[in-house]
């Protein structure tokens, strides 16, 4: 089998995963993301303008800290799942004092690495964000400190939408390279309807 027809099928999965990921964070003005992060400053400032509304705000939050969570979760099981992998061949290669060679096989395990990081790093520190907006949503209503948080407050819950989206994205595109690792050319297939599916979702 050539070189050629071992590597095509995760060459294209890339590729459409690099397409969606420029599209939509450089060229398309309508993506759900944007709207969601107005939808999220409009939030703030309704909860910030009714008084007796702390306590909703806060669980709202709290909902969102949780969700991220099991994203978190699930991306650190789906790791050590990933490791146990790539980890074995690369670890013999490192016995027998030889470099891994790069293998179609092995990128696709190693792409899966990767986007199971980007998915762990991004949701934890949408946690972060999420708690610290959580503390400026608990103060008064009409408080003069809850206006001098204001803005920090929007910051970071626009950060924690930002964050969040990116590591739930990741770990859909796991899905296809998963795929490609039992049946390279099923990779493409799987990879194309998640384009589509995401295409569909992420329109306004």
């Amino acid at each position: 089998m050539s070189t050629l027809s071992l590597w095509w099928p995760w060459a294209a999965t890339t590729t459409l995963l690099l397409l969606y990921t420029v599209y939509y964070a450089l060229l398309s003005r309508g993506a759900a993301w944007r709207t969601h992060g107005r939808l999220r400053d409009d939030w703030l400032h309704a909860m910030s303008a009714q008084v007796g509304t702390e306590i909703l705000a806060v669980q709202t939050l709290r909902n969102s800290v949780m969700t991220a969570t099991m994203t978190a979760s699930t991306a650190a099981l789906g790791l050590m799942g990933a490791l146990g992998l790539a980890a074995p061949a690369l670890r013999a290669a490192s016995a027998e004092g030889v470099s891994p060679g790069l293998s179609a096989a092995l990128a696709g395990e190693l792409t899966v690495l990767l986007l199971l990081v980007t998915t762990l790093v991004s949701t934890t520190l949408s946690i972060r964000f999420y708690h610290h907006a959580g503390f400026v949503c608990a103060m008064p209503v009409g408080s003069p400190l809850r206006a001098r948080w204001m803005d920090t407050g929007r910051q970071h819950l626009r950060r924690a939408g930002v964050l969040y989206s990116i590591g739930l994205r990741s770990l859909v595109w796991v899905t296809p390279f998963l795929a490609g690792i039992v049946w390279p050319a099923g990779g493409v297939v799987v990879a194309i309807l998640v384009f589509s599916a995401l295409h569909l979702a992420d329109r306004s």
